[in-house]
């Protein structure tokens, strides 16, 4: 497993897996955001995208390599978000070659021997990572919704969430993007948008489809039992949740209205101080006309925001937000790029 001795040097060697898809390249355009400390950058990802070509910065293009031949040895971390099944074969041969893996997948998050990470609510985890040499990142709905949950629940000690998610097509990946694309441009030619569908179950254009990913024994989705099981394990076990889940018409930017109820009295004043200094959020909240944060206005933006804050009075104890946040970023590449920031600060040396 990786250890915290490194060849004196002026940064980390970094491979980012699946560098040509949408998280690959914002993982690479935020390590050049946040200045990481890099001396090599490896772009891979499968042999179809051999020798193409991916920025790194406004003046740097790296030529992808092929992850199945790659030889992670010399490698101090890896981003890796090529799809749960390549991750399954590719992470763990990273991780033995002596490199740390920070994995965007779903193939390790609920794995026990795994760390699964939002650095704003439990960065004390990561120092578990030695177990595999794996640190997962959560599913990004998950995310932005942990953000702002844990300022809340260490105050008030939060007993069950109900949320309902509005998810852009980027969180299915540049051909669902492309989908919606095409649907909208042939919707306005007077062309069927049945005649683009391809990755969707309905059609996208204009539209609301309350599935994302495959459905569960008990009716609930797949996407919709990733937000319980993962605010468990981040959070806190004892949390109930209920999530549901919806994809909308839109290209990046995901939206959450969250409804929670808590142990102890909370208004939404309180909730409104709390929130307003916790880390990665930003407060919008007034009561005016446009005196909210949509999707549309905060794509690059790495904050959560959160608006509509109020009290439920259907309960003793309950609180409404709404939450939106770039999924490529924060739901993202953002995250992963933290961690990477704290492993580097706390468990690793780029000094012999």
């Amino acid at each position: 497993m990786p250890d915290s001795s490194r060849s004196a040097r002026e940064g980390y060697v970094v491979a980012v897996i699946g560098a040509t898809g949408n998280v690959g390249r914002e993982m690479l355009q935020t390590l050049v955001d946040r200045q990481f400390p890099v001396s090599k950058v490896h772009a891979l990802a499968s042999e179809r995208s051999i020798g193409s070509e991916v920025s790194f910065g406004d003046d740097e293009v790296l030529k992808v390599q092929n992850l199945e031949t790659f030889d992670f040895k010399g490698v101090d971390i890896a981003l890796s978000s090529p799809g749960a099944k390549v991750s399954a074969i590719h992470a763990p041969r990273a991780a033995k070659a002596g490199c740390v893996v920070i994995d965007n997948t779903s193939q390790f998050r609920m794995d026990p021997d795994v760390p699964l990470v939002v650095p704003e609510v439990n960065p004390q985890d990561i120092a578990r990572y030695k177990k595999k040499g794996i640190i997962a990142n959560p599913n990004c709905s998950t995310i932005q919704m942990v953000v702002a949950l844990k300022p809340l629940h260490d105050a008030f000690k939060i007993k069950r969430v109900v949320v309902s998610t509005y998810q852009s097509t980027s969180g299915q990946g540049k051909a669902a993007m492309d989908e919606l694309f095409n649907q909208t441009k042939g919707i306005y030619a007077n062309q069927s948008p049945l005649d683009t569908k391809s990755l969707f179950t309905k059609q996208i254009a204009f539209n609301v489809i309350p599935h994302i990913d495959i459905f569960m024994d008990d009716g609930a989705t797949k996407e919709e039992w990733k937000m319980t099981v993962e605010t468990k394990k981040i959070l806190d076990p004892n949390i109930q949740v209920h999530a549901n889940c919806a994809r909308v018409g839109t290209f990046v930017g995901h939206a959450e209205y969250v409804n929670i109820e808590t142990e102890k009295p909370i208004t939404d004043k309180e909730a409104r101080a709390i929130l307003s200094k916790a880390p990665g959020v930003t407060v919008v909240d007034h009561r005016v006309d446009e005196g909210y944060v949509t999707p549309a206005e905060i794509v690059g933006e790495d904050n959560v925001y959160i608006s509509r804050i109020r009290k439920d009075a259907t309960v003793p104890n309950g609180l409404s937000f709404w939450i939106v946040a770039d999924n490529l970023r924060k739901g993202a590449a953002l995250n992963a790029v933290q961690i990477a920031e704290v492993l580097a600060r706390d468990y690793l040396s780029v000094n012999a």
